[in-house]
């Protein structure tokens, strides 16, 4: 207590919302899956970008597990976004089908980011169901696709289902077992407790790992940059409503950690995202947007760097959006690469 006052207590909704759409990977069984999904298709897009190390290990273990052992899953699509290592062969040889962005984008205008890369997966795939694993997993576990696609499967309500899971955080001097999900707990939570607090309890916000059913998916734009989640979020939650949102719990996720430098740009775009979002339900004054020019300062490589030995680094914080598909032509011949 502070000042005779009592602790502050989440809010009714939330807490009612997480017992009541929170699940754990563990209790939807490929089997289980199986008998529920009836005439339903099942996507999985995996967006790769110089992922040759990781993501041939990640379609194959969907396609052993889910779709030679258990026929649950009908089609993994890659999405190669512009990679210049052997992405492409090497997720083609794991029993993927591969589109490259560009090809899926061709005839609208070009855009950088995973946001994109996942708008190109939702057109290029063909499921009922879709879900989204980010290319650059170890110690991947085929559970993460079960763990996001059970609820949908066997529950009609539920329209959209977000991964959560413990993310170690390994450096030079150990582990931190929670140490991941910085720009969560410094961006993104705050932002959503502040202006969607009806998002709070979400666990992990910005998690790459999700799955809804296609009809949803096709009626939200993509934010071309690092906030597609949040913006995803924001939309999912004024198109369907949080009783039909949904979180499961998948484990632990490892995979390769962003620097400092990078965790601000991605946190600039964050809150550039929550602004627009903020700016179309007028709660922000219809003025000037804000600026976009992001500048950090990076320390100079000489060996006694003074407290002016300073690079100024400047980039663009900007993020721009695919419209919901829904309402572009299907004009392009959607082929494998």
């Amino acid at each position: 207590m502070r000042n005779g006052t009592a602790p502050p207590t989440a809010s009714p909704v939330v807490e009612a919302w997480t017992k009541y759409r929170s699940s754990n990977a563990g209790q939807w069984t490929p089997a289980r899956l199986l008998r529920a999904k009836r005439r339903t298709t099942v996507s999985v897009v995996i967006p790769a970008r110089n992922e040759a190390a990781t993501v041939g290990d990640i379609v194959a273990a969907i396609r052993h597990d889910l779709m030679d052992v258990v026929p649950l899953v009908d089609e993994i699509v890659v999405v190669d976004s512009r990679s210049t290592d052997a992405t492409t062969d090497v997720a083609r040889a794991a029993g993927a089908r591969v589109v490259h962005q560009d090809d899926v984008t061709r005839g609208l205008p070009r855009m950088e980011g995973k946001g994109d890369a996942l708008w190109a997966g939702l057109a290029a795939s063909t499921g009922d169901v879709v879900a989204f694993v980010d290319g650059d997993l170890k110690q991947f576990s085929s559970t993460f696709v079960t763990g996001l696609i059970g609820p949908l499967l066997t529950d009609r309500t539920v329209e959209f289902v977000k991964g959560f899971y413990h993310r170690p955080l390994v450096g030079v001097t150990g582990t931190e077992p929670d140490g991941g999900g910085r720009v969560t707990e410094l961006a993104a939570r705050p932002l959503l407790n502040l202006f969607w607090p009806d998002l709070a309890g979400f666990v992990q916000p910005l998690a790459g790992e999700y799955a809804g059913r296609r009809a949803t998916l096709e009626r939200i734009p993509f934010v071309s940059g690092y906030g597609v989640e949040i913006a995803m979020l924001i939309d999912l939650l004024d198109l369907v409503g949080l009783d039909a949102l949904a979180q499961a719990d998948l484990g632990e996720r490892y995979h390769r950690h962003q620097g400092t430098e990078a965790l601000g740009r991605m946190s600039a775009q964050i809150m550039v995202t929550a602004w627009s979002r903020l700016h179309r339900r007028g709660l922000v004054a219809d003025a000037l947007p804000p600026s976009t020019i992001l500048t950090q300062f990076h320390r100079g490589a000489g060996p006694v760097a003074s407290h002016l030995d300073r690079e100024i680094v400047v980039s663009d914080a900007g993020v721009s959006e695919r419209p919901p598909l829904v309402t572009i032509p299907r004009m392009l011949p959607l082929t494998a690469a």
